[in-house]
């Protein structure tokens, strides 16, 4: 059965290998590859299914899991981010397996997948934003990556709006994937919080590449009104 393992969890690769190799499916395989060009090892197997797997790793024991997980494909690097995500636990109990999960994400699809599920940010935001200061100061695009995606789901509020527009602008790293998230995470602003957010649109430290992508963004939005839209297109460079 799919997500059942037995034994003791230093034993799970060889399972998980076995079970995701049963549900991969090479056509989407090819899909997959497509999507992430660069991305090795890719298995092909979809997200639901992973989700499901790694919401069983989490039952169980998942440090012992985690500490000696498999890296062998882009499938079991993703389960490791969601079952850490999806255990229980605060990020006391989950920072040292952050710290050795971050530097394996080496995809968009890895780092946004596993940024949805690690919710920790809801429950303790403080501290998470301290947490996500070094990846957002570091010379790594994932890192910074995994930073800003942070940010746009959880970050974008009263509360830390004025914070995250500050961080996004902040962030310097010439990094196609960063930038993207640059303006996906001003986008999302703009469309929660547009009285605040055109300032910044009006005039920031950014290049025009992730400038005019967040623009682009905010126009291709459907939650954002038509007038909103025509306001920001004028600004492009």
């Amino acid at each position: 059965m799919i997500g059942t393992f037995s034994g003791n969890p230093e034993g799970w690769n060889a399972q998980i290998r076995t079970q995701l190799e049963q549900i991969a499916e090479p056509k989407f395989r090819q899909f997959t590859a497509k999507l992430l060009p660069g991305t090795e090892n890719i298995l092909g197997v979809r997200l639901p299914l992973l989700r499901k797997m790694a919401k069983e790793l989490a039952k169980g024991d998942w440090k012992t899991y985690l500490s000696n997980a498999a890296d062998g494909s882009y499938e079991e690097i993703m389960l490791q981010g969601m079952t850490l995500g999806y255990a229980k636990g605060d990020l006391q109990g989950k920072k040292e397996f952050l710290e050795r999960f971050i530097p394996k994400i080496d995809n968009w699809s890895v780092c946004d997948s596993v940024c949805s599920t690690i919710k920790l940010a809801q429950s303790q935001p403080e501290e998470m934003w301290e947490f996500l200061q070094s990846y957002l100061d570091s010379s790594e695009e994932f890192h910074i990556r995994f930073a800003l995606v942070q940010l746009l789901d959880y970050y974008v509020n009263e509360a830390y709006l004025a914070r995250v527009l500050k961080a996004a602008q902040q962030v310097k790293q010439e990094d196609y994937y960063v930038n993207m998230a640059q303006a996906w995470l001003l986008s999302i602003c703009y469309r929660e919080f547009p009285r605040e957010t055109l300032p910044v649109l009006e005039k920031n430290p950014l290049k025009d590449f992730t400038h005019n992508k967040a623009i682009q963004k905010i126009t291709e939005s459907l939650k954002v009104p038509k007038e909103d839209k025509e306001r920001v297109i004028r600004l492009r460079r």
